[in-house]
């Protein structure tokens, strides 16, 4: 015993030091657990965040990290005031380096205010009142239309992203006329598309029959826009849900495609006889729709690449499970990406009620999967034609995880070549499109919000 004293008196300093440093790395590792800017895919924090609950991790938050989660509470509402006060200037007020997670590669970042509402992630990403604070942009030759989530649109001069200001300029529209005239409850914008000097949005409404969402168009005008019915799914569900879809995107045979959710709905993504949970082209000129794939939980991206006859799409799966799919269009069979029966992820409540092979049951397996999830939102294609190594990279961005992901294939897209992730702190990336004639990434950022302009062109 006296041996064990003398010792404990002789190395007291070293035990502190020792202590201290425990201290130091697990208040560090708790931080990082309940702060709002720790990256949510790695494995450290992950692994901590298995013994500790959610509600602990609040807890602690609200107690013990009080003060540091007030600082970074104070410094995101003083950044929306400014952006409050300075109204559509579209002011420059970020821009910086910052590097590729696996690669280090070097990317500038630039950030503009926009005027629009910003999503409140203390209410969580499923709730109700967010719903319309979900935001779209398109890039449309010279100029950039954005669209807030309750329907005000805007534009600027693509050419203002290198300078101070974006100066951005308001166009009216009739938007809450319809919503008045048809007694609607608007939930929201679910995207913003397009081609051929025609606008299409697609909007989430609540009426007298339940929850659904059209298709409005309008002729592309700089002074106004007129937005007329141009689809109407007929398809209702009865509770508020955020599995969606509502992807808008070009397509072939004067067509255009429409992501579907499944509403939350069961069985509805294998009933070919709904629309949900399933992708379906819509007729420019007549307005006759047919379904393109089916089995689909809430598809968040989509693109169609014509050279390949290809559709990417990207959704959201359970807890876990993301899915990147691709349609090759060299089939007359109707695609089945497998849900709610196939599925990578589990029920949120941890049960794992779902076959975990999709070709076993006669699906489409996902051409990349994410678990844990990543919150997979929109998706573009960067072909090889502006790639100086002639291959074609995937890029998609990312709610939960706040990043933007590259996948390099080969040129067929059978094969992935290479994985990376740019990470932004406190971010949720909504939407995302790419610029061809300055190799740029524009990026929908829903925490203050604001754009942000990433230049692709590395040092």
């Amino acid at each position: 015993m006296i041996n064990i004293i003398k010792l404990l008196k002789k190395n007291k300093y070293k035990f502190i030091v020792f202590g201290l440093i425990i201290f130091f790395i697990a208040f560090f590792g708790m931080w990082n657990v309940v702060s709002g800017g720790y990256d949510k895919q790695n494995k450290t924090i992950l692994l901590l965040k298995k013994f500790i609950p959610t509600k602990v991790a609040r807890k602690i938050r609200d107690t013990i990290f009080i003060i540091p989660d007030l600082k970074e509470r104070n410094r995101f509402l003083e950044l929306v005031m400014k952006k409050n006060d300075q109204g559509l200037d579209g002011e420059i007020f970020n821009e910086r380096t910052i590097l590729s997670r696996k690669d280090h590669t070097e990317y500038l970042l630039k950030e503009f205010f926009i005027p629009f509402r910003r999503l409140d992630s203390r209410l969580g990403w499923a709730s109700s009142k967010n719903t319309v604070r979900k935001h779209y942009l398109e890039i449309v030759k010279d100029k950039v239309i954005l669209i807030s989530g309750e329907g005000q649109t805007i534009y600027f001069d693509k050419k203002n992203i290198f300078k101070e200001k974006l100066n951005q300029i308001n166009i009216p529209n009739n938007l809450n006329k319809i919503l008045d005239k048809n007694k609607f409850e608007p939930m929201g914008i679910r995207d913003l598309f397009v081609e051929d000097e025609k606008v299409y949005i697609s909007l989430y409404f609540k009426n007298s029959k339940g929850y659904s969402m059209n298709i409005y168009a309008a002729n592309l005008n700089y002074n106004k826009l007129d937005f007329e019915l141009f689809f109407e799914s007929n398809e209702f569900w009865k509770n508020y849900t955020v599995r969606t879809g509502g992807r808008i995107e070009k397509y072939k045979n004067n067509k255009i495609l429409l992501s579907v959710g499944d509403a939350s709905t069961k069985k509805a993504a294998q009933d070919l006889n709904s629309l949900l949970g399933k992708i379906i082209s819509i007729n420019k000129t007549s307005g006759l729709h047919e379904i393109v794939s089916a089995g689909h939980r809430n598809p968040q991206g989509l693109l169609y690449d014509k050279e390949l006859d290809i559709i990417i799409n990207s959704e959201h799966g359970p807890k876990g499970g993301d899915e990147i799919n691709v349609n090759f269009q060299n089939s007359n069979e109707l695609q089945n990406y497998g849900w709610d029966i196939s599925s990578y992820g589990t029920e949120y409540n941890g049960e794992d009620i779902y076959e975990k092979s999709h070709s076993k049951f006669g699906f489409i397996e996902p051409f990349k999967y994410y678990n844990p999830s990543i919150g997979i939102s929109e998706i573009v294609l960067i072909n090889n034609k502006t790639n100086q190594d002639n291959e074609k990279y995937i890029i998609t961005s990312s709610l939960r995880a706040g990043s933007i992901y590259i996948i390099k294939t080969d040129q067929k897209i059978n094969k992935i070549l290479h994985e990376d992730r740019i990470f932004f702190p406190q971010q949720r990336i909504r939407d995302l499109k790419y610029d061809e004639e300055n190799h740029t990434l524009f990026l929908l950022f829903e925490s203050i919000p604001s754009l942000g302009i990433l230049n692709l062109k590395t040092k």
